[in-house]
């Protein structure tokens, strides 16, 4: 319980400064307090309660009309990550989540694909970096994405709260900005990886490589390289094809859910990985296509663009690889135990205000498991 309350004052400090009032100041610590509690639904209401107030309109208040800065909580969870997670060899790992929603006032909402239903649906969509190091694992970042019909409906921007210098911007985009951010606020982080919605965009993957980033990102079976050959610039071919032509001695079983990544919920994941060398535009390092084959399907197969390190081994590209587990992880973690996907909000700015307080609480969660162990459970008294 003592470091429990101290490390819940130490989040009082870091975000503190951001609110002019001590009421505000006390409903978001509150707030966290709350969305880290055994509560089943953790909305304004049930929080409010927790927190001994008779009615929600104080928590109500800290998710619209109170007088603070989502942006700045945020910079205030870089520092706190850094300190308590941050590794030279940390990954930065981009996906995304859907929220579920009814009706079509919400911000963003849209019939679209949700990977978290695994089907087109009525839904919110949220890009998320997330940070995993051999400490912990936690969010970094988040944006709202904003489809096109809602860009070019400036009215229904405006009744969402949805301001007029927000700029149309796709998910590898919005993923590219959140990168900068974390490593302008001096997060360490050696590699990058995220899904083949990331992995194929050639602008995210150049402005990685313009950081210094190397990483290992999904792409699609048909996503296309060029394979040295000697006395040419190269042979261009599709990633299936290219290693479709290699034989057996080319595979190696190795694991992917080691050392950053954990072995996850589901244990040690093993599968059988070959490289490609391939040409790149980056003068320093090396890039490789990578596949992962299925032990049990050998034509269940996955493909990745990689930049690495010179001399990077095969099992460190397999590594990075099973990272990207670490954020699917971590969402199911936040929706089950801070409340990730809790909020009763439509408005644009309380849904970055509510989500960055469960980033929050998520990360104070991890720094606790780091200290304590992964099974750390929430006191009975919270």
């Amino acid at each position: 319980m003592q470091e429990w309350a101290e490390g819940l004052e130490e989040i009082r400090e870091l975000i503190g400064g951001e609110f002019a009032r001590t009421e505000p100041r006390n409903n978001a610590v509150n707030y966290i307090r709350g969305l880290l509690s055994d509560e089943e639904r953790k909305n304004s209401w049930t929080l409010s309660e927790r927190a001994g107030h008779g009615t929600p309109d104080g928590m109500q208040r800290l998710l619209s009309t109170t007088d603070w800065d989502p942006e700045a909580v945020r910079d205030a969870l870089f520092g706190y990550v850094k300190k308590h997670l941050g590794d030279p060899e940390g990954i930065l790992a981009i996906d995304e989540t859907g929220f579920l929603k009814k009706g079509t006032a919400s911000a963003g909402v849209a019939r679209q694909y949700s990977g978290t239903a695994g089907r087109v649906e009525n839904c919110q969509i949220g890009v998320f970096l997330t940070y995993a190091s051999p400490a912990g694992r936690t969010f970094l970042d988040r944006e709202l994405y904003l489809p096109k019909a809602w860009m070019d409906d400036p009215e229904r921007c405006r009744r969402a709260g949805i301001p007029a210098s927000r700029e149309m911007a796709t998910k590898p985009v919005l993923a590219a900005e959140m990168i900068e951010r974390a490593l302008d606020a001096g997060i360490e982080a050696a590699w990058t990886t995220g899904d083949a919605v990331y992995g194929q965009h050639s602008g995210l993957r150049r402005r990685l490589e313009a950081r210094g980033m190397h990483y290992v990102m999904a792409v699609p079976m048909n996503q296309r390289a060029i394979v040295p050959a000697p006395g040419t610039l190269g042979v261009e071919g599709r990633a299936d094809q290219l290693f479709a032509a290699l034989d057996g001695r080319a595979w190696r079983t190795r694991t992917a859910g080691t050392g950053t990544a954990g072995t996850g919920t589901k244990g040690e994941r093993l599968y059988a990985w070959s490289r490609i060398r391939i040409n790149g535009p980056a003068e320093t390092g090396e890039h490789w296509l990578l596949a992962r084959r299925s032990l049990k399907d050998p034509a269940d197969l996955a493909y990745f663009i990689c930049h690495a390190p010179e001399n990077t081994t095969l099992i460190e590209l397999a590594r990075v690889a099973g990272a990207r587990w670490a954020i699917e992880e971590t969402f199911q973690t936040s929706k089950g135990e801070t409340g990730l996907d809790h909020y009763q909000v439509r408005q644009y700015t309380g849904w970055y205000r509510h989500i960055t307080l469960s980033m929050f609480a998520h990360a104070f969660l991890s720094v606790i498991r780091s200290k304590k162990g992964a099974h750390t459970r929430v006191p009975d008294s919270w």
